[in-house]
């Protein structure tokens, strides 16, 4: 009997060992660890696609989380059929960028700030061991979004706090939470603490959005027969990147110009007048404060470094 008992405490101790371990592991590979969410399979990709890919150049971590399954975000089709097909479309967006991708079986639409969901996050935040972690203001226009903000910034205390969700161990440092950039201005707007160029790879984030086609090219919740015939067709491959690439020659180059002071406090002058492409971030005041010394090893891209 004491020696099934104490078989069974080794075994207990051992497997805790195990998933310490795995829950710190890459820890000493002096890589960053960035993770991204999005309220659905598209969110994450638009908003950090770029800055992603600028990790993963380096050989950063990068994952992108969809926090629902995007099952009625499209205007023709909906349920299972939807949600196996954005889910794939967001694999592929990730293997083009260079990182990894996951979304969650929650119905789109129906996103609340749950204890169940917070648990869900903050499991997340720590098996990734993140560094970073980044997601939607909780002002954003999608009650799935504000939710992805409120549940991401309800976690940023929790993920250090071991008898939350003690079944992951707690991370010993917390991680930098950051938003990413929206239009809106109350109850105040988004300040762009961090403004990335996105120039060089700037294609190469055009090339994977060209995987999520239910929402780039047949517009998604808010598209429409018409809308679809109006974006060439998949049988003209060249015509429809550039279709796209002049849409987001816009979107970025919007940012990059909305955000420019930013750009010149981390690039210099000279080097950011030349940027024409952006995504921008603001630090959450929840979880890690870092300095302008930290912020500069969180975004260690080539050039003239952040």
């Amino acid at each position: 009997m004491l020696n099934s008992f104490g078989n069974t405490v080794s075994a207990v101790v051992i497997a805790g060992m195990m998933v310490c371990c795995a829950a710190v592991s890459g820890q000493d590979d002096g890589k960053l660890r960035i993770i991204c969410f999005g309220a659905h399979p598209d969110d994450a990709e638009y908003k950090s696609g770029g800055t992603a890919a600028l990790w993963a150049q380096q050989g950063h971590k990068v994952k992108l989380v969809s926090v629902t399954n995007g099952d009625i975000g499209h205007w023709q089709m909906s349920g299972g059929e939807l949600a196996k097909r954005r889910t794939a479309e967001s694999a592929e967006v990730a293997r083009r960028l260079g990182v990894e991708s996951q979304v969650l079986d929650i119905h789109d639409g129906e996103l609340l700030p749950t204890l169940e969901n917070r648990r869900t996050i903050t499991r997340l935040i720590r098996e990734w061991n993140a560094d970073i972690v980044i997601a939607h203001r909780p002002w954003d226009y999608h009650p799935d979004h504000r939710y992805v903000g409120v549940l991401v910034q309800d976690a940023a205390f929790m993920v250090t706090v071991p008898f939350f969700c003690p079944d992951v161990p707690p991370l010993k440092k917390n991680p930098v939470f950051l938003y990413s950039s929206d239009r809106f201005q109350k109850p105040y707007p988004f300040e762009a603490d961090i403004a990335v160029a996105i120039d060089e790879v700037f294609e190469q984030k055009v090339d994977a959005l060209l995987a999520l086609e239910s929402q780039t090219f047949e517009g998604g919740a808010l598209g429409s027969a018409e809308s679809t015939a109006a974006a060439p067709p998949a049988s003209q491959p060249e015509a429809r990147r550039a279709w796209l690439h002049e849409r987001w020659v816009r979107r970025q180059g919007n940012e990059a110009e909305q955000y420019r002071s930013a750009l010149i406090k981390w690039y210099g002058e000279d080097r950011a007048g030349e940027v024409k492409f952006a995504e921008a971030f603001e630090v959450c005041e929840y979880g890690r404060q870092p300095s302008d010394a930290e912020i500069r090893k969180l975004f260690p891209f080539s050039g003239e470094q952040l």
